[in-house]
């Protein structure tokens, strides 16, 4: 049995009791640390001159022309339109054109088709749903908890429907940040963007109160550092970061913008205030909360109180410091020609256009990460983003309508094997990159070509029905199926997102599952995928709602092939490929699925519907 003292020790510790001040030590931020391509003031990017005899449609070209040049490469030819409109599609919506659609572009002989094309998208609200996946990848979005218990978070969704809704009206990028961060101290009605702040994982049930408030703060910290600043910042939460001049005062300085407005409540508050699961962030009339310096990351080990501040090596040339407040912070990140917060933001954009970033790690551009392929040209983009009012629909256009966009993916002959040869990876922007879809572009597609795609928005997720081999191994109420049968077919985005159990077809193609953020998707490929899409129910309810589309009792088989190729790819099947169709549909399967319907189901396992080109 311990004697009184030591036990009322071990009490203090376990609630966080401050240890004696000790003075803390942090190496100098040095003109050799600032150094770093990333930590550089912006450049002032010249547009190169070069000599190519493709005209560059817009400044990108320029950039990514000086490079090809030294390598004795142009740009690729320009891709026909059927090629362009599927691109655009997948790119902005996460859906496929319809028949009449790609018609109508291929017929458009004005010389501005494919601009007008990219504005009619733009404006389409399913632009918000394709681009909503994108952020919440970034904010670690679920509608659990997390760890064991994985609890049900019955107001995440307001802030899915939140970022939907701010894509759509194209908030200005330092607003859309300003709302994530301090949306309760702007006005009510942004409150709700605070559940970026609040999306990670969370363990309500832990014994110690103090201990769940510093996993948290923590978490939450680290999310801020990597996804506004492009800095791994929670590497130093408890020890000098290995590589980066972060000092872990530097963290829980960082740290102290959000101790304060962290509470936790028992009961269930208004949802103007961000609310997720009895967590918000909000200005609080109460004693300020103070941060104090966690002594090799022990939340029992309490040194000195640490005032709101950026990491040093983040204030630039400049040194402008933000004030105190979560406010002060997002103005800050988006004022002054903030070179971390304009680079990261920027990279991420060029990366979802072209199938890779210009820097390689886009959450963290400090001395680990990949150097960008094209500095000059990613330093101009991140000028351009403040010089266009923060819009990003207009960042958009500028990476669409230029020609690199525009390339082909593929090509055939000696120039093009010596464009291989030259630019293997495609470092050099030499090509399109081709891009499979991933799993909600893939769902969403199949649910369109099969007809039963629904068109309603908003609301709690939805869960549609699971294989038995997941039922039969969940806890009840795990996963209750919806009971509005026409909500299991909303798009992907709307879906239930449970940290413990992913939707199948997402997890087998590489979605996330929440515990932190993602900002570069793996990309594998592996034999389940192929499994999945040939034997899943919901593979083959597709495929046989894809045959009944195309069906017809009076016209010849040929016209259904025709018109299962017209839905799956927009374009006519070729002679051969109606010849091998129509000696499949010929021969006996011993299967009770219908020959069309199986035909369907092979065509939706090929490349050209699972890559976008």
């Amino acid at each position: 049995m311990f004697p009184r003292c030591a036990g009322l020790l071990l009490l203090s510790l376990s609630l966080g009791q401050a240890e004696e001040p000790a003075a803390i030590v942090e190496q100098p931020i040095t003109d050799a640390d600032r150094e770093h391509w990333a930590w550089r003031p912006l450049g002032q990017a010249v547009i190169p001159r070069v000599e190519s005899a493709r005209r560059p449609a817009n400044p990108i070209d320029h950039f990514i022309l000086e490079k090809l040049e030294l390598k004795s490469l142009s740009l690729a030819p320009e891709a026909d339109r059927r090629t362009l409109i599927r691109r655009l599609y997948f790119d902005l919506l996460g859906l496929l054109p319809s028949v009449e659609a790609v018609v109508t572009f291929q017929a458009d002989t004005r010389p501005d088709a494919y601009g007008r094309l990219v504005e009619s998208l733009l404006a389409s609200p399913a632009y918000g749903e394709r681009w909503a996946q994108h952020w919440l990848d970034l904010a670690r979005f679920a509608e659990t908890d997390g760890f064991e218990h994985d609890k049900v978070r019955p107001n995440a969704w307001r802030y899915r429907d939140w970022l939907i809704q701010a894509l759509n009206a194209d908030q200005p990028y330092d607003e859309f940040v300003l709302h994530q961060l301090a949306g309760d101290e702007v006005a009510p009605a942004a409150a709700v963007g605070t559940g970026f702040l609040l999306a990670g994982q969370d363990m309500p049930d832990i014994n110690l109160a103090a201990e769940r408030r510093h996993m948290v703060l923590n978490e939450m910290t680290s999310t801020v550092g990597s996804v506004f600043l492009g800095l791994n910042v929670g590497c130093a939460q408890c020890h000098e970061h290995k590589s980066d001049p972060i000092s872990q005062a530097d963290f829980y300085r960082l740290r102290a913008f959000f101790e304060s407005a962290l509470q936790f409540k028992e009961q269930k508050i208004t949802l103007a205030t961000g609310e997720i699961s009895g967590r918000v962030m909000r200005v609080s009339s109460d004693k300020p909360v103070s941060t104090r310096f966690a002594v090799r990351g022990d939340f029992r080990r309490l040194g000195q109180v640490m005032k709101p501040a950026v990491p040093r090596i983040a204030f630039g040339q400049a040194r402008n410091t933000p004030a105190t407040s979560r406010i002060g912070l997002a103005k800050w990140m988006s004022g002054s020609r903030n070179p971390l917060f304009l680079r990261s933001a920027v990279n991420r954009l060029w990366q979802f256009h072209f199938g890779k970033p210009l820097v390689g790690t886009p959450n963290d551009i400090g001395r680990a990460s990949e150097k960008p392929s094209h500095p000059e040209l990613l330093d101009w983009l991140a000028a351009e983003l403040p010089g266009r009012d923060w819009s990003l629909k207009s960042m958009h256009r500028l990476l669409l309508t230029s020609a690199t966009y525009q390339q082909v993916s593929r090509g055939v002959g000696k120039t093009w094997d010596r464009r291989l040869a030259a630019d293997p990876d495609n470092r050099f922007y030499s090509r399109m990159n081709r891009r499979r879809l991933d799993g909600e572009s893939l769902r969403d597609t199949l649910l369109v070509v099969g007809g039963w795609a629904t068109q309603r928005t908003g609301g709690p997720g939805v869960r549609p029905p699971l294989p038995r081999e997941i039922t039969s191994t969940l806890l009840n109420n795990q996963w209750p199926v919806s009971t509005n049968r026409e909500d299991h077919h909303r798009r992907s985005v709307y879906l239930f997102a449970r940290r413990n159990l992913r939707y199948p077809l997402f997890d087998l193609f590489d979605r996330p599952d929440g515990t932190a953020s993602c900002g570069r998707r793996k990309e594998s490929t592996t034999a389940p995928q192929s499994l999945i899409l040939l034997n899943s129910n919901f593979s083959l309810m597709m495929a046989k709602a894809l045959a009944g589309r195309c069906r017809s009792v009076s016209a010849p088989v040929d016209e259904s092939i025709r018109r299962m190729y017209d839905l799956l790819f927009q374009r006519e099947p070729s002679r051969a490929e109606v010849r091998l169709a129509r000696q499949f549909l010929s021969q006996p399967s011993g299967s009770d699925v219908e020959p069309l319907a199986q035909l369907g189901l092979a065509l939706i396992n090929l490349n050209e519907f699972l890559f976008v080109d």
